[in-house]
């Protein structure tokens, strides 16, 4: 019988950022249900609890770990989880990273502090749980698969949001350049691809965007925002054995969000923004 090209059956997933409740906890089930036993990452064990252990309840092969990614101790805490489970190490998805409210604001009042608290959050931490993946898997000479989340925000202009959109530009920048690097090698390829979601229904996303349909349809070319279930398909696909010849790629995957780019209003504030009082606010 020939293996299902979707099957991530005898391999080890790591899922950073995993129990938030929206895009990496989806991530963590789709993957598990194809099969592979996932470490999934987050540093709160709370959220672990919470988010994660449902999946454990259902016989779902998901081991939960608490650690944080953003230090080498907590790195290294994955890599040691993910030889220890029950399969080949075999992909990493880099989930972990987003931006607080907070952190909306003009060019010209964003701190050192800022942007260098999100450049970590966001772009650190995915190159150097790349780098250690990547690098276990070559002592290993064995071949892989690497997502990470970038949006939007890095594929083009974000006002007022402008140190996290550089740092989403540039997890575009690294994936090209370490699929270049590890598309060959004496285990095989590792492929090395990135997702970008457009606006999607999280839990994260909730804190500033409401519920308004006619502005979605006005937005967005499919007239609605995604679901976390249909980001973690793409992702789902560039992990499987149906995108062997596919490195160094950034897939949108934003309804055709890109395609219409209406959604800034006269101030230049985006459209999704639910509060006129923060809309103030990022501006000042």
């Amino acid at each position: 019988m020939s293996r299902d090209p979707l099957s991530l059956a005898g391999r080890v997933v790591v899922v950073a950022g995993a129990a938030g409740g929206g895009i990496g906890t989806t991530v963590t089930r789709a993957v598990a249900e194809a099969g592979a036993t996932v470490v999934a990452v987050s540093r709160g064990r709370d959220n672990l609890d919470r988010h994660l252990g449902p999946l454990v309840d259902e016989g779902l092969p998901v081991v939960p770990l608490a650690a944080d990614v953003s230090t080498d101790d907590g790195v290294a805490a994955v890599l040691t989880a993910a030889n220890r489970a029950d399969g080949d190490l075999y992909g990493l998805v880099n989930v972990a990273g987003g931006a607080d409210p907070s952190t909306w604001m003009p060019a010209t009042r964003v701190t050192r502090e800022d942007w260098r608290e999100l450049f970590a959050r966001n772009l650190e931490t995915m190159f150097f749980m790349s780098q250690a993946v990547a690098g276990e898997l070559k002592s290993r000479k064995r071949s892989g698969s690497i997502v990470s989340i970038s949006s939007i925000s890095g594929m083009n202009s974000a006002p007022f949001h402008i140190a996290y959109g550089t740092a989403k530009a540039a997890i575009v920048a690294v994936t090209r350049t370490m699929a270049v690097e590890l598309a060959c090698g004496e285990g095989g390829a590792i492929r090395v691809n990135a997702v970008a979601p457009g606006v999607t229904e999280t839990p994260a996303s909730r804190t500033y965007t409401d519920e308004d349909p006619e502005r979605d349809r006005r937005a967005i070319a499919m007239g609605r925002r995604g679901l976390p279930d249909e980001v973690a398909g793409a992702i789902l696909f560039l992990l499987s054995d149906l995108s062997t010849y596919i490195t160094g790629q950034t897939l949108l995957v934003d309804g055709g969000l890109n395609l219409k780019w209406g959604h800034l209003g006269a101030d230049n504030t985006s459209l999704f923004l639910k509060d006129e009082s923060f809309r103030a606010a990022i501006q000042r």
